[in-house]
């Protein structure tokens, strides 16, 4: 399954979505979309099921050398997810993990900033909250999402995606109250094969779809 890009991606996503018992009454029902390429999703779905719209920050925790292959994610609130695995397999020390660990929270409140104006934390307590990215890859950003949601007292946790690896499916599956994902493949190397259009999303296309969906 290949989409056009994140924007037809997103109301895929959302006419799956729609099917769900669960959304049937969407009254506290709330979208959380993961910066950046999630938020384009995030503003389909939550569109499409006129429901708000909201930013979930969490930053990966890079391995030493190579920043992008993701040992942990850390999110807003401080949920910190490792794999311990990947960690002993590659010899990481804790100070290094502390030290990333730090600046990745630094990078964190810098974004809480920019893109809603204030450090103030989402509110989801009560809430059915509909987690959305524009693909799962390592999965250790959702996980970090799903706990500190439970922990923050989220009454339901969807994940939602397009697509995900299929051999991380049941991980993900353990961690959400429900999933919904479009396409999990077996031969996946990187979610941008799955779009035929999949360039950055820039900080300020993120700001203006938040707003956007405030003043809609």
């Amino acid at each position: 399954m290949i989409f056009r890009n994140r924007t037809e991606a997103g109301r895929k996503l959302a006419q799956a979505l729609k099917k769900l018992e669960s959304l049937h009454d969407r009254r506290d029902v709330l979208v959380l979309a993961i910066p950046r390429g999630g938020v384009v999703l995030g503003a389909e779905v939550a569109r499409e099921l006129g429901v708000p719209l909201d930013v979930w920050l969490a930053r990966k925790i890079g391995a030493p050398g190579n920043p992008e292959f993701a040992i942990g994610s850390l999110s807003v609130n401080g949920e910190l997810v490792l794999d311990a695995a990947t960690i002993h397999t590659l010899g990481i020390t804790r100070t290094y993990i502390e030290a990333e660990t730090q600046r990745q929270a630094g990078e964190l409140a810098r974004r809480m900033l920019l893109f809603r104006g204030h450090a103030e934390p989402v509110k989801v307590r009560g809430k059915t909250v509909v987690l959305v990215d524009d693909g799962i890859a390592t999965g250790s950003t959702a996980l970090s999402a799903l706990a500190a949601l439970k922990h923050a007292g989220a009454a339901k946790r969807i994940l939602a995606a397009p697509v995900a690896p299929l051999e991380g499916l049941p991980r993900m599956q353990a961690a959400a109250d429900e999933t919904v994902i479009l396409h999990a493949s077996s031969a996946f190397a990187a979610v941008g094969q799955f779009y035929e259009e999949f360039a950055q999303v820039p900080d300020e296309e993120v700001v203006r779809l938040l707003a956007a969906a405030r003043n809609a």
